[in-house]
């Protein structure tokens, strides 16, 4: 089935005008885009922030009429923002989209695999991954600088707290990597369905994955923590995450900005000696060893 698809260029302040106006015309959805790779991050609660130049998407039957459709707008926006109305033809969005996910190697032992992949290096740490409806395949530098830290750790015989685990890809490869269970954590119950999912499909038992919302999870510490969240909740955070780590024990950060690394730092300076910032692609990892009580 094809589509129409019209796209407006418009600021912020013009966004529930026109969105309102072309569902009124017969859209049968509305999408809000970034005109200029300009990311928002980390909005304030309770907010939708849009870019100062945003891309408005709406899709529209096929049959619909382009000509009288532009003159609609003509008609009730003056002056007319850019305008562009194209048919777009159906495509299998989930095939086009496995076609490019590919297996990743993260430092020396562990690869992460699409469960519909062979995999590269069948005798190499293999964590078959279906990211589900929840962040987390490894191709972000934050959950990359995450899982290279995981492959160069001591894990064996040791539990590891995955805080904010998303698809459950650090837990995983955690187990994998030679950790005797895990516990991971989300306030998304979604997310928690999404590593049960992909816990089963790499062959991990129940018993060594626990999975909970963050107020049901057990008290207690782990020699191991990871928190690949963002840097706000990181600092808000911080004595929580820092109880979750034993005395020795070992912690990871990310999701973290380079220019925020220093505010997240200082957060947790007091609790850990701290390892030298690691940086890929403008983004962070904090991590460092829990100073004795």
């Amino acid at each position: 089935m094809a589509w129409l698809q019209l796209r407006l260029a418009i600021t912020p302040d013009q966004a529930e005008t026109c969105e309102d106006m072309l569902l009124e015309l017969g859209a049968v959805s509305v999408t809000f885009m970034d005109a200029q790779d300009q990311p928002i991050y980390e909005p304030d609660l309770g907010t939708t922030p849009l870019w100062s130049q945003t891309h408005l998407l709406a899709l529209f039957e096929a049959d619909t009429d382009a000509a009288a459709l532009q003159a609609q707008l003509t008609l009730r926006l003056a002056p007319l923002p850019d305008l562009h109305i194209e048919v777009l033809e159906d495509q299998d969005w989930e095939r086009s989209w496995m076609d490019n996910f590919h297996p990743m190697r993260f430092g020396q032992r562990l690869w992460i695999v699409p469960s519909w992949h062979e995999a590269p290096e069948p005798e190499a740490v293999n964590l078959l991954l279906d990211p589900g409806l929840a962040f987390g395949t490894g191709t972000h530098p934050t959950t990359a600088l995450c899982l290279e830290w995981l492959d160069g750790q001591d894990l064996a015989g040791k539990q590891l707290i995955d805080f904010g685990c998303g698809s459950g890809i650090l837990a995983i490869a955690g187990l994998l990597l030679g950790a005797s269970d895990a516990i991971g954590t989300d306030i998304d119950i979604q997310a928690l369905e999404a590593s049960r999912d992909n816990a089963q499909r790499n062959g991990i038992a129940d018993e060594r994955f626990a999975l909970y919302l963050p107020e049901a999870m057990p008290q207690g510490q782990a020699p191991v923590v990871v928190a690949n969240i963002l840097a706000g909740p990181l600092v808000q955070l911080a004595d929580t995450i820092s109880a979750l780590v034993a005395p020795g024990g070992r912690l990871a950060l990310s999701g973290i900005l380079a220019e925020q690394a220093e505010e997240v730092r200082a957060a947790y300076q007091e609790r850990f000696v701290l390892d030298p910032t690691a940086e890929k692609d403008g983004w962070v990892r904090i991590s460092g060893v829990r100073r004795p009580l």
